[in-house]
């Protein structure tokens, strides 16, 4: 996989749970995030439809990444299993909140910083 594509869609996913209300604490694992994003693997490399289940999980992730500590938790696994995600599109991953329902309000990047 390009190094720009793995940048971009772990921007796409930490931008996803980065607009989350700091209403409760909730633990998010690299587990959760895993098996949360697992199901939109084909999608980010192949394009075409977005199965349901990857959505859900986009979703669900939103919503779980409730606190600083769980975004940076989040972005941090997200650095590790992108790696184990060969050939992902940049496109696709950039196109992903949008074809989930998620509005996020910053522009994706290939560049991000999990401690801020």
């Amino acid at each position: 996989m390009a190094g720009g594509a793995k940048v971009a869609m772990v921007a796409v996913l930490i931008a996803m749970v980065a607009n989350v209300s700091h209403t409760t604490e909730s633990a998010v694992t690299c587990q959760l995030v895993v098996s949360s994003l697992t199901p939109c693997a084909s999608y980010l490399i192949k394009g075409g439809p977005v199965p349901k289940s990857c959505c859900n999980g986009v979703q669900s992730l939103y919503k779980d990444a409730e606190t600083t500590s769980d975004r940076q938790t989040a972005c941090r696994c997200l650095e590790q299993a992108a790696t184990l995600v060969p050939g992902i599109k940049v496109d696709n991953a950039v196109n992903l909140p949008a074809k989930c329902d998620v509005s996020i309000p910053y522009k994706i990047s290939p560049v991000f910083n999990c401690s801020t």
